[in-house]
């Protein structure tokens, strides 16, 4: 039999942040209080506690199902909750969405896409806008065009994309297209990133690299993210914290505090061992669907966190 987990919120006092963290003492970006989600009157998690500190860098873990994209949808004020609190930079859901950048669950683009990859960024300023501009005085016109045009010189600078961004979006690679949609996100430049499986179904190489780039917008420019991720690795040398969601809860806290044999077996109700390979991966057993596959997708067995 498996013990209940105890009750677990992600503090800032809770799991040890890692080292050189540029985490904020001044408050939290995002903080959830004994929160519950209902979709379709099901109860996808409840009792939810979330901190996260300006300027960190946390993943949010757990299998498909597990409410992740749900919790995202909550603090964007898409989802509304049944119950508990939440403040997004200090405001209610959605009334500091112009100081986020979100990136949805990855979309394909197909390959006869002419779309450059400088106008996918573009659509982050001004992709909600529709109808005839508002006519201004042509100096203000070439004001603003030029304003626009460098944010989005900055954005793609900062991702590393000025190589292939004016190429098609249709003819770049997997990780390509992936760098410029958080350039995307990033245009207005956000003080809040919130990420939806941006690895999900990129090659290894990419997937660290991806990691890399996310963890140095987020140590560099000072942004909070949160990234919503099946495979844990990757991410390990950057993240400050970790959230799992399982079961309809949530626990919080360092790496090793949260993905371990014990953590995992309460959540889940059922018993779980966590490995780590010689070369530092996680490797989670047990019964569940693991929150990862990068390495074989197809295993049942044994899967990477």
């Amino acid at each position: 039999m498996v013990a209940a987990p105890q009750r677990q919120g992600c503090r800032e006092a809770e799991g040890a942040a890692r080292a050189g963290s540029t985490v904020s003492p001044s408050g939290p970006a995002l903080q959830v209080r004994d929160a519950e989600a209902r979709v379709g009157g099901r109860v996808v998690w409840s009792g939810v506690d979330l901190d996260v500190g300006a300027g960190e860098f946390m993943a949010l873990l757990g299998a498909n199902g597990a409410g992740k994209s749900t919790l995202l949808k909550a603090l964007l004020g898409l989802q509304p909750l049944a119950a508990g609190a939440v403040s997004v930079l200090g405001h209610a859901p959605g009334r500091a969405n112009s100081q986020i950048g979100y990136l949805p669950q990855r979309r394909a683009f197909d390959a006869g896409t002419r779309l450059r990859g400088i106008d996918i960024v573009g659509l982050g300023l001004d992709g909600d806008r529709w109808g005839v501009p508002v006519a201004l005085p042509w100096g203000r016109v070439g004001r603003r065009r030029r304003e626009r045009h460098r944010r989005i010189l900055e954005a793609i600078e900062v991702v590393g994309a000025g190589a292939y961004a004016r190429r098609p979006i249709g003819e770049l690679s997997g990780g390509e297209q992936q760098r410029l949609l958080i350039a995307q996100a990033l245009v207005r430049r956000p003080r809040l990133l919130l990420l939806d499986e941006p690895l999900d179904s990129l090659d290894l190489p990419n997937q660290a690299s991806v990691s890399a780039l996310v963890a140095q917008i987020s140590r560099r420019e000072g942004v909070t993210v949160l990234l919503v991720a099946h495979d844990v690795n990757p991410l390990l040398p950057y993240l400050d914290r970790v959230a799992y969601l399982a079961g309809g809860r949530a626990v919080c806290g360092g790496v090793d505090e949260v993905i371990n044999g014990r953590t995992l077996s309460a959540l889940y109700g059922v018993p779980i061992e966590v490995l780590r390979t010689s070369d530092g991966r996680l490797v989670v057993v047990g019964q569940p669907e693991a929150p990862a596959h990068h390495h074989d997708r197809h295993a049942l067995d044994a899967s990477t966190v």
